[in-house]
């Protein structure tokens, strides 16, 4: 039997991480969960509860942690660099304490740098953190953005040469996310679109797909614009979500909302994604 892709959603964790998250994910029917383990807008590191992690770790949810939007390490920033591979480290240690599948983290920016620059840096502060990661750890999953300004990574295909400044390292893994995807130009609305879009995938990066962000979008295919839609309610629609959830790549691997509204609208979601799954 095809394996079945859990569904889930970014969780609240206000009352604490697993108190909180996994309240909040009872609320809106979700099977898996992603968090922040510190502000998402900030370098501050939180070192937690023990409790909380040892809580979320024994509950068996499969669960991801989403590292602050300031990381990038394609900053010529030194202190944006300094921050992102303190904030990185961190985020994997709490992977480890938490249970965690996976820690997500934006594929950044050259800024004002070249291309190759930047991913020569890329090669030489993040590869060392990969090879940190315990075999019982989480991978790190690269999320490619939208392609606005000077994004290393926003198309599919724009993952080769990302991968590869990583040496292809076995823990550097995908996270991949339909507005952004729609965003840089693949058309997962269109006729054949979502196919093109997850063979691609395949083809670059062969086993790597470790989470999908399922959001739709406000903005038309190719606006170069983050700004995420209810699911059905945006230009991506119902259907490339059907479709997304045949195709074989996806077989297995969790989806998460990141859709606006609080636990009614996601609850409305996580519930038409089911529906479009199971049906």
């Amino acid at each position: 039997m095809t394996p079945t892709s859990l569904i889930g959603g970014h969780v609240s964790v206000a009352g604490g991480l697993a108190t909180g998250g996994l309240k909040y994910m009872a609320d809106i029917g979700a099977e898996m969960i992603q968090v922040f383990v510190t502000n998402p807008r900030g370098w501050a590191l939180n070192d937690g509860k023990p409790d909380e992690d040892a809580k979320l770790a024994e509950s068996g949810v499969p669960a991801f942690i989403h590292v602050p939007y300031l990381v990038n390490f394609g900053s010529p920033n030194a202190e944006t660099l300094a921050n992102s591979i303190a904030v990185v480290r961190h985020a994997l240690r709490r992977g480890v304490e938490t249970g965690a599948r996976g820690v997500v983290v934006h594929t950044g920016s050259a800024v004002t740098q070249g291309r190759d620059a930047a991913l020569r840096q890329l090669h030489d502060n993040l590869l060392p953190l990969l090879d940190t990661i315990p075999d019982d750890g989480p991978d790190l999953l690269l999320e490619p953005m939208a392609g606005q300004g000077a994004m290393l990574c926003a198309t599919v295909q724009d993952l080769e040469p990302y991968l590869d400044a990583l040496d292809r390292h076995p823990r550097a893994c995908v996270c991949l996310d339909t507005c952004h995807a729609f965003a840089a130009g693949h058309d997962l609305a269109a006729e054949g679109g979502v196919k093109e879009t997850f063979d691609a995938l395949h083809a670059i990066a062969p086993g790597r797909l470790k989470l999908i962000h399922a959001n739709d979008s406000k903005d038309v295919c190719g606006a170069k614009k983050d700004r995420h839609e209810n699911i059905g309610a945006g230009h991506i629609g119902a259907g490339a979500f059907a479709e997304l959830m045949r195709h074989p790549a996806v077989a297995g691997v969790p989806i998460c909302i990141e859709t606006p509204g609080k636990a009614p609208q996601h609850a409305e979601d996580i519930t038409l994604l089911k529906k479009l799954r199971d049906g």
